[in-house]
């Protein structure tokens, strides 16, 4: 049933929720249910208000928020639409908001992607920006309202005030860079940057190669069962019209462009279809100056953000529970590639072995012999010392994918499956250890 609910061990001050239809809870969560559904946005709005929060800080002073002490609460009801209407609300933005991120159970697509008639990244952003702040704005009107409702209710005026901290806001706001970020904001963990929304741009883009997403069709587009018969059968043309999502579910990652096909590339040719060819320079250069990475060109830095950041984004954002898995051979960026979980198969190790992880061995093996050509040839100092320099990282880079090839070719040879149902943290740990119980630690 709906309800509420709220964090039993909680801090200084208690945040309750909506509790749709449909879910249940459990001890760390307590909830509570109203005889009349309609009552239960108005205790929302009065719980979540100044009032409430005062009154729990002296019923309840530890961090600990139980049923006994929500019973203590003193309650007066009071016939005001408008109370419900801006619960209502409220209740609205902050799902509207939440749905907008990729963790979300309702999340159709990045925020940026879909907004009508506007190609440059730079006026997506812009527009999307103002949105996000809107909301932010609107949110926090609301809840000084109901404040100042509840405080006229229970003759507080002299007591208390209906301001509410931008600290204390839980949906997004967007500034700029970090520097941008107002003083009143510092503590909001609800605050993104520019930055933040151009990575949450590519990771988007980067479940579009898999299939996770569609440009064309809003939603999740897959996320389990068999991919060959759902992408012949399921699928119709138009839903992946504008980017065919990767055929065998392996994205090389490499430092510099030894593939057409890597995902620097791969993701270029995303933007391309996304934005439209004509602003793609511009889009791209826009994406380079967000993510404060070092490069010599827009490519070069998006590039370097693969290489050594995007994983531990990825990392983070879906909780220590990635779904999208680095093949990675160490420190020395030897070989790197990425695949979708929900595309793994048997064979995956092995393909990533014989297709990708060979071809790189092979590829540094004919750098190695050009660039020892060119020392031997070169005649200026300045020029030989850097060549030099190539060459030694060249060749950790194949020392480390040899070593790398002896560990992932034992696993290959395994031909490990995994359940989904199982979850993220068993799958990842079972892919990297044969039937010995021998772990080999192939994956980022």
């Amino acid at each position: 049933k709906e309800g509420i609910s709220w964090k039993r061990i909680g801090g200084v001050d208690p945040y309750f929720r909506f509790l749709p239809e449909g879910f249940i809870f459990d001890q760390a969560g307590d909830s509570l249910f109203c005889m009349n559904e309609d009552f239960t946005y108005y205790l929302l709005a009065y719980l979540n208000s100044k009032v409430a929060c005062n009154m729990l800080a002296i019923i309840a002073p530890t961090l600990n928020l139980t049923a006994g002490n929500m019973n203590k609460l003193p309650l007066l009801e009071i016939n005001n639409k408008d109370i419900k209407n801006k619960c209502n609300k409220n209740i609205e933005l902050s799902k509207e908001d939440w749905d907008s991120f990729e963790t979300s159970w309702d999340f159709e697509a990045n925020p940026l992607v879909f907004i009508e008639e506007v190609k440059s990244l730079s006026d997506c952003y812009e527009t999307y920006k103002e949105t996000v702040n809107a909301r932010f704005a609107k949110l926090k009107a609301n809840e000084e309202e109901l404040n100042r409702i509840f405080i006229d209710i229970y003759g507080l005026s002299n007591e208390l005030t209906s301001e509410v901290a931008d600290k204390d806001l839980t949906v997004a706001s967007i500034f700029d860079t970090k520097d941008d970020i107002p003083e009143s904001y510092k503590g909001n963990n609800y605050v993104l940057t520019k930055e933040n929304v151009i990575k949450n741009l590519i990771s988007y883009a980067v479940g579009c190669l898999f299939g996770r997403y569609s440009l064309n069709k809003p939603g999740l587009i897959y996320a389990g069962g068999d991919w060959d018969n759902i992408s012949r059968e399921s699928f119709t043309e138009a839903d992946f019209a504008k980017g065919i999502p990767d055929d065998d579910n392996i994205i090389p990652i490499t430092d510099e462009a030894y593939f057409e096909d890597d995902i620097t590339g791969r993701f270029v040719s995303w933007l391309k279809e996304a934005f439209g060819a004509d602003n793609l320079e511009d889009n791209l250069a826009f994406i380079a100056n967000a993510l404060r990475v070092k490069g010599e060109n827009s490519r070069d830095v998006i590039r370097n953000y693969f290489l050594n950041g995007f994983y531990a984004d990825h990392v983070t954002q879906y909780h220590h529970c990635p779904i999208y898995w680095l093949y990675d051979s160490g420190k020395n960026n030897g070989f790197k590639a990425l695949i979708y979980m929900h595309r793994y198969d048997a064979d995956t190790t092995g393909r990533v072995r014989m297709d990708y992880l060979h071809r790189m061995e092979q590829i540094y093996g004919d750098e190695i012999n050009r660039v020892t050509t060119d020392i031997q040839e070169s005649t200026e100092a300045r020029e030989k010392a850097k060549l030099q320099k190539r060459l030694a990282k060249l060749e950790k880079q194949v020392k480390e994918c040899r070593e790398y090839d002896e560990k992932i070719g034992h696993l290959a040879l395994e031909r490990i499956i995994i359940d989904l149902d199982d979850g993220v943290n068993v799958n990842y740990e079972k892919v990297q250890t044969d039937r010995s119980g021998n772990k080999y630690n192939i994956l980022g």
